[in-house]
């Protein structure tokens, strides 16, 4: 175990670096006007972070045997479409946190307008990467991944689940009158199978898709991104409650009245709950045989993250 261990951290601290390196490239200039947009957008993306979902597009197109400079501009897209959404989840009108990633927030640094806008823009930019991976992959499966990650950022996704999860806050909402959310553990599935789980599910299946991988291999991609992709959710809950500031990068128990695992299942529940769903994910991996086994050590080892 400690071999494949090594080998796994290993694999993801080159896999992180050539990410990194390519996002620097992506992001305009931070001279180039308008520079304090840029600058904003630069100061979201390059924070570090841990790039779960480029990983994921790297690592599910290996598996299936392509080579991981091929999909760099999807996982460069990814990953600005999470910097994005971050953004936005940290303005007053959502969250309202004043540190990401240990480092002020983007509305913080820069002011609420301007994180706005540079959110925008992120998005924008995620939409004109993609089609990059076309000379390689291919138009055609280039034009699916883009599609299948518009539809896990939209309403029946990530904005969704946002929307969703404001909702069950209790926030009043001057236009009208929230509709009827049902169970809080039905409740808290749905919020994380939209906001969280359905964008990581797209990533697990956009290396599959770009290397034209056959319909059993992207199931079980799928099944491996929609468990990674709860178990996360869940985890990110627990440290909520349990997680130490100064190692997550951001303050702790901001979800005490929002709808999370811990609030329905308790958090020894919630644990439970993500180990049962990180050996589903793994399980799912070796139905790739030993070009899972990436994926399957990267399932486990979010499992004992604690940032």
């Amino acid at each position: 175990m400690a071999r494949v261990d090594t080998e796994l951290t290993a694999y993801l601290a080159e896999r992180t670096r050539q990410v990194d390196e390519a996002l620097d490239a992506a992001l305009p200039p931070a001279d180039r006007p308008p520079r304090i947009l840029h600058r904003a957008m630069r100061h979201a993306v390059l924070a570090g972070g841990k790039r779960l979902r480029p990983l994921l597009v790297l690592a599910s197109a290996e598996a299936c045997g392509l080579p991981p400079r091929a999909v760099l501009p999807v996982a460069c897209a990814v990953e600005c479409i999470h910097a994005y959404s971050l953004i936005h989840d940290d303005l007053p009108a959502m969250d309202d946190a004043d540190t990401r990633r240990g480092r002020p927030t983007c509305h913080v640094a820069f002011g609420e307008a301007i994180a706005i806008l540079a959110g925008d823009a992120l998005h924008a930019l995620a939409f004109a990467l993609i089609p990059q991976a076309a000379p390689t992959c291919g138009a055609d499966r280039v034009l699916a991944v883009a599609a299948e990650i518009a539809e896990a950022i939209g309403t029946e996704g990530m904005v969704g689940g946002q929307v969703l999860d404001l909702l069950g806050e209790g926030r009043r909402f001057p236009h009208g009158t929230p509709e009827d959310l049902g169970p809080l553990p039905d409740l808290v599935v749905e919020i994380h199978r939209r906001k969280t789980a359905a964008l990581i599910r797209a990533c697990a299946r956009a290396g599959g898709l770009l290397a034209g991988a056959d319909p059993q291999t992207l199931e079980a991609l799928t099944v491996y991104g929609e468990k990674v992709g709860l178990a996360f959710q869940i985890i990110d809950d627990v440290l909520d409650v349990t997680g130490d500031p100064a190692q997550l990068g951001k303050a702790t128990r901001r979800d005490a009245g929002k709808v999370t695992y811990p609030a329905a299942y308790g958090v020894d529940g919630s644990r439970a709950a993500a180990a049962r769903l990180t050996e589903e994910a793994v399980d799912a991996a070796g139905r790739l045989g030993p070009a899972g086994q990436i994926l399957a050590g990267l399932a486990r080892d979010l499992l004992v993250r604690d940032r």
